[in-house]
């Protein structure tokens, strides 16, 4: 056995844009026409990384963990939910190391709005916001979400579990 176990992790997730509803990503409010629809606030982006979190540490998915019919997470805020996904990998050993996001939307502009919610991010999993990576790309025009109809997340994450004497914590602060 090792002394220490590195694991990665792919989430996504996606989304359809509706009227009526905030649009958060990241934790952040964006100032748009229309949010996105699901039970919780709907935030793909951390949505994405808590399922590759929870992928990694061989814990199943977000709706395992947070199911759409338990009315405590109706209107949740995502960053809760990380939160809380961020508690059972530290319960377990675990510790991220890195977590590497795209969001996929032709609008609203995800630029000015990524330090935020790599911050909010970081902040829910008690990490340097240096190791967390949000970028945004469009779908030029293609499916559904190229169309305006929704946005998408997709994360990789690497998270690692070991014996803290191994040397390997001190490389990963």
């Amino acid at each position: 056995m090792h002394p220490f176990d590195l694991r990665t992790g792919i989430g996504s997730d996606t989304h359809r844009l509706v009227t009526g509803r905030p649009l958060i990503l990241g934790g952040v409010r964006l100032d748009h026409p229309m949010g996105l629809l699901g039970h919780s606030d709907a935030d793909v982006l951390t949505h994405a990384v808590c399922d590759a979190l929870l992928g990694a540490a061989g814990m199943g998915d977000i709706g395992g963990l947070f199911p759409d019919s338990d009315p405590a997470f109706k209107d949740i805020s995502s960053l809760k939910l990380l939160e809380i996904t961020g508690s059972h990998l530290k319960a377990s050993g675990f510790s991220v190391v890195n977590i590497d996001a795209t969001v996929f939307a032709q609008a609203p502009r995800i630029g000015p709005h990524r330090k935020e919610m790599e911050k909010n991010i970081a902040g829910c999993l008690a990490m340097p916001a240096d190791r967390v990576n949000i970028k945004a790309t469009t779908t030029e025009g293609l499916d559904a979400v190229g169309r305006g109809e929704g946005i998408s997340a997709t994360a990789i994450v690497l998270i690692w579990q070991g014996d803290k004497k191994d040397g390997l914590q001190g490389g990963l602060k």
